[in-house]
This record gives structure tokens, C-alpha cells and sequence, in this order.
């Protein structure tokens, strides 16, 4: 156990060590300066001349806006009409079908929404042909477009008074081809050397040692890995996800990946730094992120290394913690890490079932998605994050009879309303969502949808209303892992999900790209002796505190009702 607890503490501090760099390195991308991916110029101006895009042409706030949701619109499109005909299409060596109309609904925007929630189970619910050019297009696309986000934020923070923005198409492609792509193909050319498919036969016969003959899918799947990880979205080749012995086959692997979830969250945060030059400010963010994330990580790993209570009743030792749900080649250490990784990112991806976690790992999970700010995922966990500082520079404001200021500029009634809103929206979008699917298994159990609402839930009680509760959550936060208990296949899930995704991705990129907006269009105002220092460890406890404060009130009853009464009922 020891050693796998030092295998938990290397994996971490190797993700802030490689994170401290690209951070540095993706700064110069965006402000123009050389790098070592200068090569790929190009290519860029190839696409910029194909495309008719003036990589140049300055954009405020609406005219980004309006770019990154019409592109957004046409790749939906595309997406959910390629889903319902991919058993017309090639690249099907194993006839799997198309995909009804409203399971392509949920697939096309859960992808679309770099969120990757899968109703169905990969190498059966899709083609070879679907995964590449639908579900691995847009795990780049969608997270490139996460960044281009996150750099309009920058640029209208580092510039006193100014109404550009930057470019949504040049910081797209820019993302896409310095980072996403050439980071991709390093990890992929790892997991293929690992022993992750990389070819595109179709299933393979093999015989157990008990003398079995079974089916095992392959495909081209390493390259959609490295890209699932790196662009925090999760979506696995095969139905198990990363506990998949060929999605992640040994201990090495499940380190690389779980580096590459938070990797290019926590870089971008030190990005801000190098960027707008404030590293201060940068440092302040990541402590308070890092803060939290930690103490989730500590709390995980010791229940899960713990074991299960009722287990310890019947007199069966339980050495290597709570095994229930996880793989005995990444232990449960390992496991506790990965979850908690990847719901402070935007991820999703697991190495081991969640529904099978400890009541209080399920329910710090579930806090950590609703937090959605704890790195995040790649672009919008900082742009969530920006939000609770806008909340905590209007409080802080008030405690000092001040006008609040950031950074400079008036923080006024307009943008703490939006800011509010953003998140409102949150709480409403999660516990509604909760409380309607409640609804449904209670007083219409008999519905004849392909799952009956009697049958949706694997556990009854407490962690049945968990299930429904993370399914919400997971789906607001565009996170897309679950309680696979769920039995969510079906129009209500399938929809009302699909709803809850593209609300939950595009409410919280508008929100603070607007307030940015508004606020860099604002005259500077210089620092004096009464201003708040936003890059201070007091503002970051004081952030902390909005943080810790605001999440309580939303979504503590929500979590007493399921992990925290589940916990209470087996200790």
C-alpha cells in the first residue's frame, strides 16, 4: 500500500512539474512569439487561405462570440446525421448500426460540448469511421475552442482598455496545431507502444485459458485516447472506458494518462501568468485550485485504501482496500487518484467504476463537479474560476465599502448579474434535472421507453437517488463520466441530458467572455493604496471562501440525500 500511495504522490507532482512549462510555452504561442512548433506555419496559412480567414482581423466580445457558436451550430449538424447513417458509411468491419435519433441527439452534443457522457458502449455503439471523424474531430475541436475562450479572456485582462479580443478562428487552429496535435501524437505513439490497438482490423478471436472462445474489438484507438485525455474529454474507444485492458493496459499507462487529464488545466492557469504577466495572480489561482483538489485526492484515497465497513463485518480482509469496481493492475490508490483528477478536470474518463466508490468518494466526486472550477477542463475551468472571482472581487467589495475593481476596471451591477446567473443557472440545472428523474421513477415507474423509469436504477435508496443525482451533474459540469448503474439509454435520459449539455457549455463561455468584454471596454482606473489586491493569498482565501460558501448552499441537501445519508446508514 505504500508503494502505491508513492506512486499517487509522483503521478501528481509529475503533472505540476510538466504543466510548468507548457504554460510557458503556450503563452508564446498566443502572443506570437517562436517556439519550437514554428514548422506548422504552413499549414495555418493553408487553412487560413482555404478558409478565407483573416488570422489578423480583430474580434470584440459578440463578433468571437457569434464565430464560436455558429461554427459550433454546423459541427452539431454534421455530427448528428453521421451518427444516424454510420452503418451506411465505411470503416464498419464489425456492422455495428446507426444510432437512433435521439441517442445521436445525446452523442452528437455530448461531444459537441467536450463533455463525452456516452449512452451507449463504444466498440458497439459506433464505427470505426464515426470514432474518427465525428468522435475524435471534435475531442480536438471542442477543446481547441475551450482554449480559444480562455485566451479571448486573456487578452482582454492583459490590455488597459481595449475591445479585441482576438481572433476565434486563428486561436482555434493555432490551438489545434501547436498543441492539441503535436502533444497528441507523443501520448499516442506511447499507448501504442504500450499495446493500445492502433490498426484498423476489425474484432479479433482469441481463446481463454479456461478454453472460452471470445470476440475482442480493436481499431485505431490510441490516437482517440491521447486525445480523450490531453483535451479533457474522456469519451472512451471501448464501453469500459480506461479500465479497458487495451484502453490503458498497464501501470505505466494509467500514469501517463492520468498526467495527460490534468496537464494542459494546469498549464493553462500558469499560461495566465506568462501571458498577461501577473504570475502572482497565477500562482494564487493554482494554490487555491491545488488546495482543494489535494484535500479531494487525500479524502479518496483514504477511503477507498480503507475498504468497505461492511465488508470488514463479515470478517473478509480487505488488504487492498475497496477492489469493488477497479482493477487489480492499478490497485486502489491509483483509482481514488484518477477519480478525482478527472472530475476536478471536465474529463470524465475513469479506470474504475464510480457507482462502485465509498458513499464519501462518491459524494467528494460529485462536490468536485459541482465546483467545476478545480482546473476544469481545458479553457472553461478557468473561465469558471473567473466567475467566483468576479463574485468574490462584488463581496469583497462590499466588505470595504468600496467600488469592487479587478484588474483595473469597475466591477458594476452588469457583470456580478451575469456572473450570477452563470451560476444559478448550476444549481438550477442540476438539482431540476435530479428532481424531475426522481419524479419520474416514483409516480410514472411504468413508462414504455426503452429503460422503464422502475428499471433505471441498479441500487435502491440513497445511492439510487446518487445515481440520478451524478448523471445531472456530470452532464452540467461536461464532465461525462457516471454511476453506470444507470440505466440511461433511453428519450428521457438521452434528452433531457442532451438539454442540460448544451446549457451548461455555452451559458458559462458566454457569461464571462461578455463580462471580459464589458470590463476591458471600461477605463482604466490605476492602483492605488485602497485597492484590492486580487493577487494577494488573502483574495485567493477569500475566493476559497466563495467557493467552499456558494457550493454548500446550492448543493449540500442535494448531497445529504444521497452520499452523505448513504454513509451514514453502512458506518
Amino acid at each position: 500500500m505504500n508503494t502505491e500511495l508513492f506512486g499517487v504522490i509522483i503521478t501528481f507532482l509529475l503533472s505540476v512539474i510538466v504543466a510548468f512549462p507548457l504554460g510557458k510555452y503556450i503563452a508564446k504561442v498566443f502572443k506570437g512569439e517562436r517556439t519550437i512548433t514554428d514548422f506548422m506555419n504552413p499549414l495555418e496559412r493553408f487553412i487560413f487561405r482555404v478558409s478565407g480567414i483573416n488570422p489578423n482581423a480583430s474580434m470584440d466580445w459578440k463578433q468571437f462570440l457569434k464565430a464560436m457558436l455558429s461554427i459550433n451550430l454546423l459541427w452539431f449538424v454534421y455530427a448528428f446525421f453521421v451518427l444516424i447513417f454510420q452503418d451506411k458509411l465505411p470503416l464498419n468491419p464489425d456492422g455495428n448500426p446507426g444510432q437512433t435519433p435521439d441517442l445521436a441527439f445525446n452523442t452528437a452534443i455530448s461531444f459537441l460540448v467536450n463533455c463525452n457522457l456516452q449512452h451507449y458502449s463504444g466498440e458497439s455503439g459506433l464505427t470505426y469511421f464515426t470514432q474518427l471523424a465525428v468522435i475524435t474531430f471534435l475531442q480536438f475541436v471542442t477543446a481547441a475552442t475551450g482554449i480559444a475562450a480562455l485566451v479571448a479572456l486573456f487578452n482582454g485582462l492583459k490590455e488597459k482598455t481595449t475591445n479585441d479580443l482576438g481572433n476565434f478562428w486563428a486561436i482555434l487552429v493555432r490551438s489545434t496545431t501547436r498543441i492539441l496535435l503535436p502533444l497528441s501524437f507523443i501520448v499516442g505513439l506511447i499507448l501504442a507502444f504500450s499495446g493500445t490497438p492502433a490498426s484498423f482490423d476489425g474484432k479479433d478471436t482469441i481463446t481463454t485459458l479456461q478454453g472460452d472462445t471470445v470476440q475482442v474489438s480493436r481499431g485505431p484507438a490510441a490516437g482517440m485516447i491521447a486525445i480523450k485525455q490531453l483535451g479533457t474529454n474522456g469519451g472512451g474507444w471501448f464501453g469500459a472506458n480506461s479500465a479497458h485492458p487495451l484502453e490503458n493496459p498497464t501501470y505505466f499507462t494509467n500514469l501517463v494518462e492520468t498526467v495527460c487529464i490534468v496537464l494542459i488545466a494546469m498549464a493553462l492557469v500558469f499560461a495566465l501568468g506568462f501571458y498577461i504577466n501577473r504570475k502572482k495572480l497565477a500562482y494564487v489561482i493554482f494554490g487555491v485550485m491545488t488546495f482543494l483538489c489535494v484535500l479531494f485526492i487525500c479524502i479518496n484515497v483514504h477511503y477507498e485504501t480503507a475498504g468497505n465497513p461492511e465488508i470488514d463485518k463479515m470478517g473478509i480482509a480487505q488488504h487492498l482496500g475497496n477492489m469493488e469496481g477497479k482493477e487489480v493492475r492499478f490497485g486502489s490508490a491509483a483509482t481514488a487518484l484518477w477519480s478525482v483528477v478527472t472530475t476536478s478536470t471536465s474529463n470524465g474518463s475513469v479506470n474504475g467504476m464510480h457507482d462502485s466508490l465509498m458513499p464519501v468518494s462518491g459524494g467528494v466526486v460529485l462536490l468536485d463537479m459541482m465546483i467545476n472550477a478545480l482546473y476544469g477542463g481545458v479553457g472553461v475551468g478557468l473561465l469558471n474560476y473567473f466567475v467566483f472571482i468576479i463574485i468574490a472581487v462584488f463581496i469583497s467589495g462590499l466588505m470595504v465599502g468600496r467600488t469592487p475593481e479587478f484588474m483595473g476596471h469597475k466591477v458594476e451591477a452588469r457583470e456580478v448579474k451575469i456572473a450570477t446567473l452563470v451560476w444559478l443557472l448550476t444549481a438550477f440545472l442540476v438539482k431540476g434535472g435530479t428532481a424531475l428523474a426522481a419524479y419520474m421513477v416514483a409516480h410514472h415507474p411504468d413508462v414504455a421507453w426503452v429503460v422503464k423509469p422502475s428499471a433505471w436504477l441498479n441500487n435502491p435508496s440513497y445511492h439510487g437517488f446518487s445515481e440520478m443525482l451524478y448523471e445531472f451533474t456530470s452532464a452540467n459540469a461536461n464532465n461525462g463520466s457516471g454511476f453506470e448503474g444507470l440505466g440511461d439509454n433511453n428519450i428521457f435520459w438521452n434528452v433531457s441530458t442532451g438539454i442540460v449539455l448544451i446549457l451548461a457549455r455555452f451559458i458559462p463561455i458566454i457569461g464571462p467572455i461578455a463580462i471580459v468584454g464589458l470590463l476591458a471596454n471600461k477605463k482604466f482606473i490605476p492602483e492605488s493604496s485602497g485597492t484590492l489586491r486580487t493577487d494577494s493569498i488573502t483574495f485567493g482565501g477569500m475566493t476559497l471562501a466563495v467557493i467552499v460558501i456558494v457550493n454548500a448552499l446550492s448543493f449540500f441537501p442535494a448531497l445529504v440525500l444521497g452520499p452523505l445519508a448513504e454513509y451514514f446508514s453502512i458506518k
